[in-house]
């Protein structure tokens, strides 16, 4: 969801810097980018972890806690560009999207607009999961619930943590520049600034196939 559907990213980064802050030290953007898509548990132990600060459990929940709390006070409900076409393409083309996402299903909810979900044949979050990405059981839960093999499904991502569930559910992944640079989706099998420049690809293969036959 984040990075792919809405973008929000940016407002997660604000939220996590302020917090941090107020721990008495600084993160980075791309500590926080190239995270994403994991559990924000797991994302507090990481970073006190290279800092040399003791993980202590109460300590993590109570500034998840407030993080997800500045999170709602500050964001913006804003889409990536291209997105609500490209599902619009999708939905021509007779093609089944599933959301899969880190994000706990109340949140999703109070993010995307009134009836957004069911814009999506199915949708996993991060509370129906036991292991969120890098995990492959998300994807494999939407493959589930999809009644399709991984080979008849592709996933769009934008971080690499997101990338790696999706290769370990051996999916082929499209990744999109809307939060880091391409380098840091190195891990994908395709890679693509926008989705007007995926919509473009699509559209030349699409000739190219009429062309050829």
């Amino acid at each position: 969801m984040d990075g792919v559907i809405t973008d929000t990213m940016p407002y997660h980064f604000r939220a996590w810097r302020r917090i941090y802050a107020a721990q008495g030290f600084k993160v980075s953007r791309e500590e926080i980018y190239r995270r994403e898509g994991q559990p924000g548990y797991r994302t507090i132990k990481e970073i006190l972890g290279e800092r040399g600060i003791p993980f202590d459990e109460a300590k993590a929940r109570r500034i998840l806690f407030e993080k997800e709390k500045l999170f709602k006070k500050i964001v913006h409900k804003r889409f990536i560009r291209g997105v609500k076409g490209f599902l619009r393409h999708l939905r021509r083309r007779g093609v089944a999207a599933a959301l899969v996402t880190g994000t706990a299903r109340h949140e999703a909810e109070e993010i995307l607009p009134k009836n957004f979900l069911k814009r999506f044949a199915v949708s996993v979050t991060g509370d129906e999961v036991r292991h969120g990405k890098p995990h492959p059981e998300p994807y494999l839960r939407a493959l589930k619930k999809l009644n399709i093999r991984p080979q008849d499904a592709i996933v769009i991502e934008n971080a690499p943590f997101g990338i790696r569930s999706a290769k370990k559910a051996r999916l082929k992944c499209i990744a999109l520049e809307t939060s880091l640079r391409r380098p840091y989706l190195k891990g994908a099998d395709f890679i693509f600034s926008s989705y007007r420049d995926l919509r473009n690809h699509l559209d030349f293969e699409a000739d190219r196939k009429d062309r050829t036959r």
